[in-house]
């Protein structure tokens, strides 16, 4: 039996759809669709009912699947123990993180690590949204809420500040805002409520309800561009607007708030030598940016 087939019969029945495995695997949706058809030929029966949503595993599939799960784990051992496994990190670490954390704090600091190891490709999926371990969408997770199940290992990465900010422009031209309730009558830029991926980016509801907004976006990034244009004022991570000195913090004693960043892989992938290092590597970058991470209240 081809354990090419194998694999790609595993990361369908992880991802659940075509098109996410072939983006897994670097392949074409339709070489996914032919190595499923070749497997199933093989062990005489149906492995995936097909569905609107994608691939859902049959009765035959639930019972390959831990069997083809054990050779992976075998194979998995063998290539770490392997002599070829000393020479240097290589293959693909996807790492899935907020955007805002991704871009200013990550993307930096992980190219200067790929560039240190030539056989390693790290992806990083910086997104306003929730990038989902249990579909395999990365490889290592880093999310706002702890992961709830599953046979992962989490862990907390750091905390991390955010205060209301306003441009320097912005607070010349308008009312002193030395309380609370000299928020009244100003403009502010938001999420959009009814995409917000994570109850965490709820920051308003603590401090004050608007009435009125310049905009509203998924994207934090968008969102401080605003807000530098004088747009309104905007909760922001501290890592994002202390870069930048045409803002200034309102009431940066009242409108502070904190979160957590934690971080997740799976369990089955924790003993890769590439995970570890990239896994390593993370934590030593939060650390050495704790204090922009982290301000005092």
């Amino acid at each position: 039996m081809d354990w090419d087939n194998l694999r790609f019969f595993l990361e369908l029945a992880r991802s659940g759809t075509l098109q996410s495995a072939a983006r897994r695997l670097a392949v074409d949706h339709t070489t996914v669709a032919r190595r499923i058809q070749a497997l199933e030929k093989q062990v005489g029966s149906p492995l995936f009912s097909r569905e609107a949503g994608g691939h859902r595993l049959t009765e035959a599939g639930r019972r390959l699947q831990p069997q083809v799960e054990a050779m992976e784990n075998a194979f998995r051992s063998v290539e770490s123990a392997a002599p070829a496994s000393q020479e240097g990190l290589s293959g693909v670490v996807r790492i899935g993180a907020t955007e805002g954390f991704g871009t200013v704090v990550l993307a930096p600091q992980l190219a200067l690590f790929a560039g240190r190891h030539p056989k390693l490709v790290i992806d990083l999926l910086a997104m306003p949204r929730l990038v989902h371990l249990s579909r395999r969408e990365a490889d290592i997770v880093i999310s706002l809420e702890r992961p709830a199940r599953g046979p992962v290992v989490v862990t907390k990465l750091t905390d991390y500040t955010l205060r209301l900010y306003a441009s320097k422009a912005y607070l010349a031209l308008h009312s002193a805002i030395e309380t609370r309730d000299d928020l009244r009558g100003h403009t502010f830029i938001s999420y959009v409520d009814d995409l917000l991926f994570s109850k965490e980016l709820q920051y308003l509801d603590e401090l004050h309800k608007p009435d009125t907004f310049a905009l509203r976006s998924t994207s934090i990034l968008a969102q401080h561009a605003a807000v530098a244009a004088g747009a309104g004022i905007a909760v922001l991570p501290a890592f994002i607007a202390e870069r930048d000195a045409s803002l200034a913090p309102v009431l940066p004693k009242q409108a502070h708030f904190t979160r957590t960043f934690w971080m997740s892989m799976p369990a089955e992938t924790k003993h890769l030598g590439r995970m570890q290092a990239v896994w390593g590597f993370v934590r030593e970058t939060a650390e050495a940016q704790r204090s922009m991470l982290q301000l005092a209240a």
